[in-house]
């Protein structure tokens, strides 16, 4: 046993309450030896240490096996375990015995608590009975910040109450390419949303103050840095290349704005950017996010990418090689997860002179001093006590709130909607009667396909439905279902035939298309046309002549181009969560009116998968008929649409100057009017154009957002503050600058012209690429 107890460690950090939080780390770093350091910066998962067939699975029920712990613990002296086992959700009551037991083997080997972290990322990922929220793309079309701090202030709570402390989340990759399976765990494709929606996040889950010794509040984790979800192919993990001005303009704010909110920790792209996997580069890592961007937190590896280095990425030729090149880079953590190759291979190194004692050293100051943050040496497991208000009504109803703002109403011809209770309904698709699919994957397990074990208490699509419109009135036929024991994509049990027998005798048909859940490389594919079959039932069921109303519940926009104009209605559900069901019912009847907006652009085409904010040689006309370009914008539906069932008017667009310096603050003022009659939620957003510019200037870019309600026949006066600043960009030299000229100021159909009386540089950044 380590003669270094928790007595002692707690000893030096209660001793004199004058002593800083840096002085108390430093005084249990100076009692650690090599060998304890390294265990510091070890993470392994929870299957690591349980009893079964082998490290990779565990026996239920789940118990710990003391050999493994003792090899863990004593022998390796780790200090951070992640993750569930066997890719299941357990109770609160299990989370707080397995980890209670953890923690207290880890302090009688070493002294120092571990720190357990999970990827909780809408609501507490695998913990049965939690509150799960929309996934982020759902939160980020209710254009709200605060559903964003609200539902992780939930998640964090509900994290905590299973007796973990440390949050793999938010993620705040920029989605720009539809095709990548992680779209749906962003919160979309403009960089100045998802740093809007990023920051409030994390408020959520670490307070307004970032107190982590507050019993509601957990380290949150920015992932994964930089540019995650920017691959060439548009499938996950695969090798990225761009120049550093569309890096820096596009895809670097979301983390800064972040860093300086106050996160934690921080998770590492596991890609390939420009020939050189990002855990062993050092411009990206110590460069650009330590001393450029002045994070001071931890950096974790995403799963084990420093042995990706070597066996996948093939940049260096052996582990332990590998292990040099990503502690070197500025890695503090290696999330292994399945064995302890690092800590002897780091051991080694840093006796070799390969690796610094220095560097060891900062890495474990970092890990012991979010320790502390988090009070895991006074207080290393919670009270089961401590946390009433687990999975609360009020949680619930906030869940519910946010799916209801979320959903998306795309096209309401002739305005169809709000259908009226009573009405003979036919629900059809493969989505109409899944949890699984209104959940998405992170729900339950990795995957989300354990969802039916834990779901059984709330509302399926179908079930929603027949609850407001009477058993009587609402048929169900999948026509189409998925092989929820197969590949994500796998379709069986198809009857088209039944469904179309089923449309005769109703007055309208609920058609829910989409996706089956997946997440990360799971959910590559080659084909962004929704699948073959769903199409078929589509067009079988349009031949009916019956009204349909399309219901997408989906990840990521498939494309839906050859049946959606013969949809009366289209409704974007995302994976609403667990009261998706019941909002989108809500929203069908009437009862609620739809708000959300599209976070990114929906395709019209696969050749054609630009984002709002394109250049202007991204349009082609045709010239004197020389060309004949299919370059046309053409969205399917444009980023920031959405509809109510009412009508919003914009008028009285004014700016308080006309003239600006490029550093000066200008105030944007717009009306917004309710002419319709019914009480409705609005997103008024901002958007500028500069019309000429050192770089070919972007169409337009958002600049600011406000969600406003308004009663029938209600005017509201909407202000932005903006700052000359706000109309930069990073030109060719790598400055941040605002030029001299023009810009439009544009709000709904309003526009405004600013003009810039003179160039000014407000930053110059290294070249890292």
């Amino acid at each position: 046993m380590k003669s270094f107890t928790l007595a002692a460690a707690l000893s030096l950090l209660t001793a004199n309450q004058e002593i800083g939080i840096d002085e108390r780390v430093e005084a249990i770093l100076q009692k650690l030896t090599l060998e304890e350091k390294v265990g510091q910066m070890t993470q392994v998962t929870l299957d690591v240490l349980t009893k079964g067939p082998n490290v990779f699975a565990s026996d239920e029920p789940l118990v710990l096996d003391p050999q493994q712990l003792d090899i863990a613990f004593a022998k390796y002296k780790v200090g951070s375990v992640l993750n569930t086992a066997n890719n299941r959700a357990r109770t609160v009551d299990v989370w707080n015995e397995i980890i209670g037991q953890i923690q207290q083997k880890a302090i009688q080997e070493t002294g120092i608590p571990i720190i357990y972290g999970i990827d909780a990322i809408h609501g507490v990922t695998y913990t049965a009975g939690a509150t799960f929220f929309p996934q982020q793309i759902g939160i980020a079309a209710t254009w709200d910040t605060a559903f964003a701090r609200k539902g992780s202030e939930i998640t964090a709570y509900e994290t905590r109450a299973s007796a973990i402390p440390w949050n793999f989340s938010p993620l705040l990759d920029v989605a720009r390419d539809p095709r990548w399976p992680r779209m749906w765990e962003t919160y979309g494709e403009d960089v100045y949303l998802v740093a809007k929606m990023g920051e409030a996040s994390i408020k959520g889950y670490e307070g307004p103050d970032n107190d982590l010794s507050s019993p509601k509040a957990v380290a949150s984790t920015i992932k994964h840095f930089p540019a995650y979800g920017a691959e060439r192919s548009g499938k996950d993990r695969t090798p990225t290349w761009f120049s550093e001005v569309q890096f820096r303009e596009y895809f670097l704010d979301g983390y800064k704005v972040a860093i300086q909110a106050g996160a934690h920790s921080i998770m590492i792209n596991s890609g390939v950017i420009n020939g050189l996997p990002v855990h062993a580069n050092p411009r990206l890592l110590t460069k650009l996010l330590r001393e450029e961007l002045g994070f001071k937190g931890v950096i974790v590896t995403d799963w084990a990418d420093i042995e990706n280095i070597h066996n996948r990425d093939k940049a260096a030729s052996s582990h332990k090689e590998a292990v040099k090149l990503a502690i070197n880079a500025g890695i503090d953590m290696s999330m292994v997860p399945y064995n302890f190759n690092f800590c002897d291979h780091l051991i080694a190194l840093v006796k070799e002179g390969e690796v610094s004692m220095a560097r060891i050293d900062d890495a474990v100051r970092r890990i012991l001093r979010l320790k502390v943050e988090l009070g895991l040496f006074e207080k290393p497991m919670p009270a089961k006590t401590d946390y009433p208000e687990f999975a609360s009504a009020q949680a619930q109803q906030e869940a519910f709130n946010a799916a209801a703002e979320s959903i998306t109403l795309l096209k309401n011809k002739d305005n169809f909607l709000p259908l009226k209770p009573g009405n003979k309904l036919l629900v059809t698709g493969p989505n109409a009667h899944s949890m699984r699919t209104l959940n998405g994957g992170w729900s339950y397990s990795w995957q989300g396909e354990k969802v039916y074990e834990f779901s059984s208490a709330y509302h399926t699509i179908y079930d929603a439905i027949r609850l407001e419109n009477g058993e009587a009135n609402t048929t169900y036929v999948a026509g189409v279902s998925y092989k929820d024991d197969g590949d994500w994509y796998e379709e069986h049990q198809i009857d088209i035939d039944a469904a179309v027998t089923a449309a005769q005798g109703v007055d309208a048909v609920i058609l829910c298309l989409g996706e089956n859940s997946y997440t990360e490389s799971v959910g590559n594919f080659n084909d962004l046309y929704i699948s073959e079959n769903q199409e078929k039932l589509a067009l079988a069921l349009i031949a009916t002549g019956k009204p349909i109303v399309l219901v997408l519940n989906e990840g990521r926009p498939r494309l839906i181009r050859r049946f959606e104009a013969g949809m009366q209605a289209v409704i974007q559900a995302y994976l609403p969560g667990n009261y998706g069901g019941d909002a989108l019912s809500a929203i069908l009847f009437g009862q609620i009116n739809p708000s959300g907006k599209l976070p990114y652009s929906y395709p019209k085409y696969p050749n054609a998968l630009i984002t709002y904010d394109y250049k202007p040689s991204e349009v082609q006309t045709v010239m004197d008929g020389v060309y004949n370009y299919q370059n046309s914008v053409e969205f399917q539906y444009p980023f920031g649409h959405g509809l109510s069932y009412t009508e919003f008017v914009y008028s009285s667009l004014t700016l308080d100057r006309k003239t600006i310096a490029p550093d000066e603050d200008f105030t944007v003022n717009v009306t917004v009017t309710n002419t319709g009659g019914r009480a409705g939620k609005e997103v008024v957003q901002l958007y500028t154009s500069d019309e000429y510019a050192t770089i070919t200037p972007d169409n337009k870019r958002l600049r600011g957002f406000e969600k406003i309600e308004l009663q029938p026949g209600e005017s509201r006066q909407v202000i932005f503050k903006l700052n000359g600043k706000d109309l930069s960009f990073v030109d060719y030299e790598l400055h941040r600058i605002t030029e001299e000229g023009k810009f439009i100021v544009t709000i709904g159909d309003e526009s405004q012209t600013i003009n810039v009386t003179k160039t000014k540089i407000f930053d110059t950044y290294n070249r890292i690429f």
